[in-house]
């Protein structure tokens, strides 16, 4: 399993591994793909992203930047989820590179070797999970662990004042990521916890907007996702504080807050490529292209996320240097 440490928010750097993995490439990727990862003939100029929904935002503008300077080279990029990634489509060696908003999982890992494709790991974000409501929501600004765990955890509250007396006795509106989701995974692991497991009488997505929109216009919606897609509607949703215990302070999401490890759901996100694919000469160039990226100024500034810090910018590029 990969490492949890946050190398983005300081000097430490990732953890250089090779793990056993795959991804998922679209619909319309799919279609006449195969053998993608170490195959040459229809597919050696192009390059197929899947996985994470959070991800998605940073591969999806990595993509268009390297087209724009190489036009022969055509990047795909696919929101799946993380899970729904490595499960349909990385694994199995039909995409080159998967995004994931959590490390890899061990069941993952081996299925990935099982089909001899070797996952290796670049952490190259940092994102400030949000939860939030509607903007005529007035009854809170602030949540706890343990409150959000009491929404979102099965056979959980039904109703707002199930978790506090003093608001409303309105039956919440539960928006969220699918099962498939790295950021699903992430929340219910830190968040739900020992609580137990994540509820599923929500409407679930793999598109972050719908979120958004769900929660728009229905002052009793509760949803989560990453921060990009709050930095992008922040007219139109309310972002909450949250706070890891009560006795702590309320924290705000934001990139500084998440950079400086001063926000409980700060978490680092991923991309992983194929080893196998890695050998081919434009899946190479565009990950040293991502790489390079990854610790520009224009990831927080247009995307929403914080980027990678040097240190582990450079320490990807030699990880991916070796690989060549």
């Amino acid at each position: 399993m990969a490492d949890k440490k946050f190398g983005w928010l300081g000097g430490s750097t990732s953890r250089r591994g090779f793990l056993a993995t795959t991804g998922a490439a679209g619909a319309l990727a799919l279609a006449g793909c195969s053998e993608t990862n170490g195959g040459d003939g229809d597919n050696a100029g192009e390059v197929i992203i899947t996985g994470s929904s959070t991800v998605f935002p940073v591969s999806d503008e990595m993509a268009q930047r390297f087209m724009d300077e190489n036009p022969d080279i055509n990047v795909t990029v696919d929101s799946t989820g993380s899970g729904g990634g490595f499960e349909n489509h990385f694994c199995p060696g039909d995409s080159d590179i998967n995004g994931a908003s959590r490390p890899i999982k061990d069941e993952e890992e081996s299925s990935c070797l099982d089909n001899d494709v070797t996952p290796v790991e670049f952490q190259v974000a940092g994102d400030a999970l949000t939860m939030a409501v509607s903007p005529d929501n007035d009854w809170v600004d602030c949540m706890s662990f343990d409150e959000m765990a009491q929404i979102w955890e099965e056979d959980g509250a039904e109703t707002w004042a199930d978790v506090n007396d003093d608001w409303p006795d309105e039956e919440f509106e539960l928006f969220g990521p699918d099962t498939t989701s790295g950021t699903f995974d992430w929340f219910t692991e830190n968040v739900v916890g020992e609580a137990g497991n994540h509820r599923d009488d929500y409407e679930p997505t793999e598109d972050d907007n719908l979120i958004v929109q769900g929660l728009q216009d229905n002052p009793h919606a509760i949803g989560y996702f990453g921060y990009a897609y709050y930095q992008e509607n922040q007219d139109a949703i309310k972002a909450l504080e949250v706070k890891a215990s009560e006795d702590d302070d309320c924290g705000e999401p934001s990139l500084e807050a998440a950079q400086a490890g001063e926000y409980p759901m700060a978490r680092p996100l991923f991309i992983y490529a194929s080893e196998e694919s890695v050998q081919r000469e434009p899946v190479y160039n565009f990950l040293e292209f991502y790489l390079e990226g990854s610790s520009e100024s224009f990831i927080a500034d247009e995307i929403g996320y914080v980027p990678a810090n040097e240190d582990v910018r450079d320490e990807n590029l030699s990880t991916l240097e070796d690989l060549a």
